[in-house]
């Protein structure tokens, strides 16, 4: 599954526009039996459809069309479409919610109108109050290893150990996880979400002495650990799963020193005739039973307590008490100061 998920609006590209044209309703238009829903393609849109879409379908007796596009996207069609919405429910994993909420792109979700409320964790609700919608997925950043290679490491910092000079994968911040890894090491080396120099600063070095690569996608990771002989990577949680699944001796951990994640939220789009059917759907998202094949089929921490976690999935996934204790940077400042970051960036990596 492909996992870059953008964490700055880039301009529409014609392919994503006309695949939207080709699956959207009409604007204007409205049926109380359809909903057009965003989704990030590839394996993750294969699972979600077999935990939400398919038995939402079944139970309401509705059509859900699906519309592949990335947050940033995402979020440049909203906007386009202002005056005349085209979708009904958007997914976003790089913060854009915000910017969305507070430009009136979103339609507000009263948390009575959640029958699972009451059982969400409190990170999963906090934006309703603003106008955004539910955290439905959260994958936590740390570090995946070798098993069969190194110790399991204990800290953002032992992506630096001479041991394992070349044998190291940074992520690029065009990706979402590269920008949350970065942003975990810069605050371990003095650096606030204001002052990113430190982090930067440290990765660069080690890239530039050869002593780590830098990759820009989850599938290049993916060869990196395959073929390029590396033990180490600050990258997510569910994509170390994705690894195991493809044979890699691959373990993930959390570093002493704490760690982020990101956060995926479903949106209810303003201006659009389906609200209520729209915000069931979330609602359904949401739902013990979504949440637990959303652990067993893409390894994401469940945001609903009542969700069970399965016994071979306790030690390879955060859940619980656990989830409370992550750091969310403030995606407000993340979409504010990226093109920045990507510049002091690409001036350290490309030295």
């Amino acid at each position: 599954m492909k996992r870059r998920f953008a964490l700055t609006a880039i301009a529409l590209s014609l392919s994503a526009a006309a695949a939207l044209t080709m699956t959207a309703c009409t604007p204007g238009t409205s049926s109380a039996t359809e909903l057009v829903v965003t989704t990030f393609g590839g394996e993750w849109q294969k699972n979600f459809t077999d935990a939400v879409v398919k038995p939402f379908e079944k139970e309401n007796n509705v059509t859900i069309k699906q519309v592949t596009l990335y947050s940033s996207d995402a979020l440049a069609q909203l906007q386009a479409q202002k005056s005349s919405p085209q979708m009904d429910v958007v997914f976003f994993s790089g913060g854009q919610e915000v910017v969305a909420a507070k430009d009136g792109l979103l339609a507000p979700i009263d948390p009575s109108a959640l029958t699972n409320a009451p059982d969400l964790i409190s990170q999963a609700s906090t934006g309703l109050a603003g106008g955004q919608g539910p955290v439905v997925q959260i994958t936590p950043m740390g570090l995946l290893y070798r098993t069969d290679k190194i110790s399991e490491p204990t800290s953002w910092n032992d992506a630096f150990n001479p041991d394992y000079r070349q044998h190291v994968a940074f992520t690029d911040l065009s990706n979402s996880y590269g920008t949350l890894g970065m942003l975990m090491i810069n605050s371990t080396r003095g650096g606030t979400i204001d002052n990113v120099t430190p982090g930067i600063d440290a990765i660069g070095q080690s890239a530039r002495a050869g002593d780590a690569i830098i990759t820009k996608t989850s599938s290049d990771l993916q060869q990196a650990f395959a073929a390029r002989d590396i033990w180490l990577a600050p990258y997510s949680q569910d994509y170390a799963e994705t690894l195991r699944k493809a044979g890699q001796p691959v373990g993930f951990t959390m570093p002493r020193e704490g760690t982020t994640g990101s956060y995926i939220t479903a949106n209810a789009v303003a201006g659009r005739p389906n609200t209520d059917l729209a915000t069931k759907f979330i609602d359904y998202a949401l739902s013990a039973g979504a949440q637990e094949k959303f652990v067993t089929g893409m390894a994401y921490s469940p945001v609903n307590t009542k969700a069970v976690v399965p016994a071979d999935m306790q030690s390879k996934i955060l859940s619980g008490p656990t989830l409370e204790k992550l750091v969310r940077f403030d995606p407000a400042l993340i979409t504010g100061n990226s093109a920045a970051w990507q510049n002091q960036w690409q001036e350290q990596i490309a030295r």
